[in-house]
């Protein structure tokens, strides 16, 4: 069975882009990448990135967070009115209820601290991501 991964990101879908690119890049078809946008634009450029699916909106996010195996975004995305707000109390519910498993981002984009991470740029932390996959999910 392929591994399904959801990418949530907001705003311009920047951090969601990098991700997606990563992601292709490394995995290529060995992993099914759905794109959730809070907003069209976000997920239009995710899709650029190559997502094989992508939806927009709370009710996408909601629905298809339910049904992947992995969740994977900036820390923002479990923070309710995170991303200046476009990240509803719902979609946060949803995202932290979902069985999911989560690989955050540490992104300070919400006032929000985590006390015993090094700050890293974003490159940085999507080469762990990359390198978390292959070791923790065998991909």
């Amino acid at each position: 069975m392929m591994l399904k991964i959801a990418v949530i990101d907001g705003q311009g879908g920047g951090i969601g882009h990098y991700i997606i690119k990563a992601l292709k890049d490394n995995f290529d078809d060995k992993i099914e990448i759905i794109a959730l946008g809070t907003n069209a634009a976000a997920t239009a450029n995710m899709m650029k990135a190559k997502a094989n699916k992508g939806a927009s909106g709370e009710n996408a996010i909601i629905w298809n967070t339910q049904k992947v195996d992995v969740i994977i975004g900036p820390l923002s995305i479990i923070v309710a009115n995170g991303m200046m707000g476009e990240l509803t109390p719902k979609m946060a519910e949803a995202i932290g209820s979902s069985e999911a498993k989560k690989i955050l981002l540490p992104i300070n984009q919400e006032g929000i601290n985590i006390i015993g991470f090094l700050k890293e740029p974003l490159p940085h932390l999507v080469e762990k991501l990359i390198l978390h996959i292959k070791e923790e999910l065998n991909v």
